[in-house]
């Protein structure tokens, strides 16, 4: 058998990898996508602070609300496919190492050049200028640790592992995101309001930066698992995956509207749902995400171990079917207390575990090794832009509409979409990753 069969099959670690290595492996992947997503969140948690500094209501040029449409809209709809597409592709021709480190470099440096960002009072336009550029940066940078990372991820998992090690995408995600939650909440306790317009809200993006490097540290001592041989012969073309595989890059679509459109539902739209349609207390929804978000992580290894002994198929049905089938009610028994949100929001959370927990292996386990990190890349994070980064948009313009309870058989409508490609997703837990 040759070191190629090895990886393919997945039925051992990468050649040479030495023993032992395997907790090596999850924390490259692991704590350099929690460096990712801390840095990710971490704008969205000081983005008040950052508005008045960078785009000032009572500026009078008008370029600047211009950028700052542009900055959400470009980073969230435009660079993640690019990043997903790029990224992917450096992973293919470069192993998968190659794109890892250059992910969390670009987070960093996007981190960096945020925390570094002049006010507009100070130079005018060529702040929100900077701002945008390094928004650009980071989109690019997470659009392409998906896929970078889901690879790595299911090709170092040993033999029926492959699930439990795909479920740390998700824990390393909710990890980054708690660990932002924390330190902007714990800046705005210790700091007066005025100390966090001035420079308290830059030390978050300077603490992301030098997460970054401890994420790189850790990657530059994790092993390839993408086969010499593969690296040695012809690199595949850019849009190699998506002509020669196109069944399977709808796959990818398919699987993740429902998912995506859920996760980012429960885990980001959820408490502004309840303070607009329930007149739920702001600070008691974020103390409420937290707690379900903690509950989240422990949930993923769980759920990966079970996709590994039954399958992929009967978690992703379990979701895409019994999300289908809660939500409307669900969301429609969330009221003004604390014990409805944390039922809703944690009862959500174990039905969103049957997809988070499989996605990565699902995505890995349907191309073959040679386009597979830019066979994920593109049309995952294009699905996760067109549903997932819109839900926001799409809950409160339901609400504005007059409409709010539309929102709830939005998201069940996706969620049955995806349980049709699931229903004829062939199972793949059992079987060898493709070479």
């Amino acid at each position: 058998m040759t070191s190629t069969d090895h990886v393919a099959n997945g039925h051992s670690k990468p050649p040479g990898t030495p023993p032992g290595s395997s907790a090596r492996q999850l924390a490259a992947a692991s704590v350099g996508n929690a460096a990712e997503w801390y840095d990710w969140y971490a704008y969205s948690f000081l983005a008040v602070y950052i508005a008045d500094q960078v785009f000032p209501r009572s500026a009078s040029n008008s370029l600047v609300p211009l950028l700052a449409t542009f900055a959400v809209f470009a980073v969230g709809f435009f660079m993640r496919p690019i990043g997903g597409l790029l990224m992917g592709a450096v992973a293919d021709r470069h192993g998968r190492r190659a794109a890892l480190t250059a992910t969390i470099l670009l987070m960093g440096a996007g981190s960096l050049l945020v925390a570094l960002t002049p006010t507009y009072h100070a130079v005018g336009v060529l702040a929100p200028v900077v701002l945008v550029i390094a928004r650009l940066v980071q989109g690019l940078s997470v659009g392409g640790e998906f896929a970078a990372s889901t690879t790595f991820l299911v090709e170092s998992a040993g033999p029926g592992r492959r699930g439990l090690f795909s479920s740390f995408q998700y824990v390393s995600t909710t990890i980054g995101q708690l660990i932002a939650s924390g330190v902007a909440a714990l800046l705005v306790l210790l700091l007066t309001n005025d100390r966090m317009n001035d420079w308290g809200w830059r030390v978050p993006f300077l603490i992301g930066a030098l997460f970054s490097l401890v994420g790189l540290w850790i990657r530059r001592g994790a092993h390839e698992t993408r086969p010499a041989e593969q690296r040695g012969g012809a690199r595949p073309g850019l849009f190699d995956a998506l002509r020669l595989h196109p069944r399977e890059s709808l796959l990818i679509c398919g699987i993740t509207a429902g998912g995506t459109i859920a996760y980012y539902t429960w885990t980001t739209y959820l408490p502004t749902f309840a303070q607009v349609n329930a007149d739920f207390d702001k600070g008691d929804a974020l103390v409420v995400s937290t707690i379900s978000l903690a509950f989240f992580a422990l949930l993923q290894p769980l759920g990966g171990m079970l996709s590994d002994r039954i399958g992929r198929r009967p978690l992703l049905l379990f979701f895409a079917i019994g999300f289908a089938a809660l939500v409307v009610p669900l969301l429609g028994s969330v009221t003004d207390t604390f014990v409805s949100l944390l039922l809703v929001q944690c009862a959500g959370m174990v039905l969103l575990t049957g997809y988070t927990s499989v996605a990565a292996a699902v995505n890995a386990e349907i191309f073959p090794a040679r386009v597979r990190a830019a066979g994920i890349g593109f049309p995952y994070s294009l699905t996760v832009a067109l549903f997932g980064g819109t839900a926001p948009y799409v809950g409160t313009w339901f609400k504005e509409a007059g409409h709010a309870g539309g929102f709830p058989w939005y998201v069940a409508g996706l969620c049955l979409v995806s349980a049709c490609f699931y229903l004829v997703l062939p199972e793949t837990a059992k079987g060898p990753l493709k070479g």
